[in-house]
């Protein structure tokens, strides 16, 4: 038995696929379970006796709260261990879960804390496991290994959020129910919980320059406050007015916190956020562009609620528009390894952000009618996961290979802190805009004669379209900053190891 003396790493041993099958189920809780509200909440708002915006902030709380944590979990994963972190994170998985299998109905304040409760346990938990199990894959394995379970992770992460509608939808029309959602993620947490047993510790080396440092907590306090006013401004806009006094002081209160949290942040030798690591060029490409195609997830909770009210489709049958999606993300996020092994990691971004882009346009064609808007949200859906499949592992890879194995846990915290605050701000926004366009005239809609079909929701319509076009500019912007940051050259210790390795194994073997 060998150990590193700086983080008591066990350096002789190595995990199998067994191990690595219960880090991806630990990934899915979140990405599959959690993020069914995306799909399933149209449907079962009435039921639990909710109003609509209360709805919308239950669906993205989840992600705001493993972004704002996600980070400390990171920092503290290095410290403390990663394992130990992993673990805290699934028992905070089944907690938040067992919370919302057990909300009751039309029970006013009761109802609304249980929900909003489990979903911010859910979002903590993530913010735990996704950057403890990042770091412990970096950590055990090495090169091509290490970006086949990459690229496993992310069928756990892009492929969990691929089957999330289809998913949601089908257990919330099954006699199960969708409180059965929340069981099976219980037992599937005990399962990960399982598989992962006796992974030895690993930490990362301590930092001399700021051994002794006190925890942020003045930064972590003014983040928090930055991105929970915003975000209830966003989601509550409605309800309390974009212009009105409660708005514009949220708005007044995000930016002034924000702006103070710049200046501890800089300031600190230990920061909470350490935004050193976005002097790497890479890393800060890959990050930005993580967080806004993460942001086109509103795409989902728009498009779906959209086919759900204008054309009567219940959550299994709007799920079942997400199939290709599904298939396509699986299929390619091997086929994103092996681009990224031969061409490195700025192309295949750069491709599968734009078949992303063109996908989540043709879901905003919401001026057709609706038996040709549901083919062509079948074909957008499916570009959509063939983007992301292209997209994810060279974007994870980029983001990871090139920081210092005692930052690797915070730089994942990072990395994964873009995932969830990109999706919690994107479905927000979205939903908003939804919303909000829905209040256009609708006679000044049908003035303008772009609308053919049924003349009866055309606001509703329009809404989307706002909703939806807001999605496409996340992923412009998200390509043009991978083409201004990320290298197009491959790293040179990339391709002397693709001179000296073999192809990599299947999974099984």
């Amino acid at each position: 038995m060998t150990f590193s003396p700086a983080t008591g790493v066990r350096t002789d041993w190595k995990p199998d696929d067994k191990w690595l099958l219960g880090i991806v189920l630990a990934v899915v809780n979140f990405w599959l379970f959690a993020q069914t509200l995306l799909n399933v909440i149209p449907g079962i708002q009435g039921q639990l006796g909710v109003e609509r915006t209360l709805a919308n902030l239950a669906v993205s709380i989840t992600s705001l709260f493993s972004g704002i944590f996600i980070v400390v979990a990171g920092g503290a994963a290095d410290r403390i261990g990663r394992v130990k972190t992993l673990y805290l994170g699934i028992y905070l998985s089944i907690v938040g879960s067992l919370l919302i299998a057990l909300t009751p109905e039309n029970l006013g304040a009761l109802t609304s804390a249980m929900l909003l409760g489990g979903r911010v346990i859910q979002g903590l938990s993530a913010a735990c496991i996704m950057p403890s199990t990042m770091a412990l894959v970096k950590t055990y394995y090495d090169g091509r290994d290490r970006q086949r379970a990459l690229s496993y992770w992310s069928i756990g992460s892009w492929g969990g959020s691929g089957f999330t509608a289809l998913f949601g939808g089908l257990m919330a029309s099954s006699p199960l129910g969708w409180r059965s959602i929340f069981w099976i993620s219980i037992v599937l947490s005990v399962v990960a919980l399982f598989l992962v047993k006796g992974t030895p510790e690993s930490r990362g080396e301590p930092d001399p320059e700021t051994a002794g440092e006190r925890f942020d907590w003045s930064g972590l306090a003014f983040f928090i406050v930055t991105l929970v006013a915003i975000n209830v401004y966003i989601s509550q806009g409605p309800n309390i007015g974009w212009f009105g006094f409660t708005g514009l002081a949220l708005v007044a209160v995000s930016v002034l916190a924000g702006l103070v949290f710049l200046q501890i942040e800089t300031r600190r030798r230990k920061p909470f956020v350490n935004l050193s690591l976005f002097r790497n060029m890479t890393f800060s490409g890959a990050t930005l562009s993580n967080f806004l195609l993460n942001g086109a997830a509103g795409t989902l909770i728009v498009s779906l609620g959209l086919v759900q009210v204008a054309a009567g489709m219940s959550s299994l049958q709007s799920g079942l528009l997400t199939l290709g999606y599904l298939i396509a993300i699986l299929a390619t996020i091997r086929v994103g390894e092996r681009l990224l092994q031969r061409f490195g990691p700025k192309k295949p971004m750069v491709w599968g952000s734009i078949i992303t882009g063109a996908g989540v346009l043709m879901t905003s064609l919401t001026f057709l009618r609706i038996e040709e808007y549901i083919v062509l949200n079948v074909v957008g859906f499916t570009l959509f996961g063939v983007g992301l499949g292209f997209y994810a592992t060279p974007s994870t890879d980029a983001a990871l290979s090139n920081v210092p194995d005692a930052q690797v846990g915070a730089a994942s915290g990072i990395y994964k802190m873009a995932s969830s605050l990109g999706n919690a701000i994107g479905v927000a926004i979205s939903a908003a805009l939804y919303v909000a366009g829905q209040a256009v005239d609708p006679e000044l809609i049908r003035s303008w004669g772009l609308f053919i079909g049924r003349q009866d929701n055309v606001a509703l319509r329009f809404g989307g379209t706002i909703g939806l076009l807001f999605n496409v500019l996340m992923v412009v912007v998200a390509i043009a900053s991978i083409i201004l940051t990320v290298p197009a050259q491959r790293r040179k210790e990339e391709e002397e190891a693709e001179r000296e390795e073999v192809a990599p194994p299947a999974f099984g073997n």
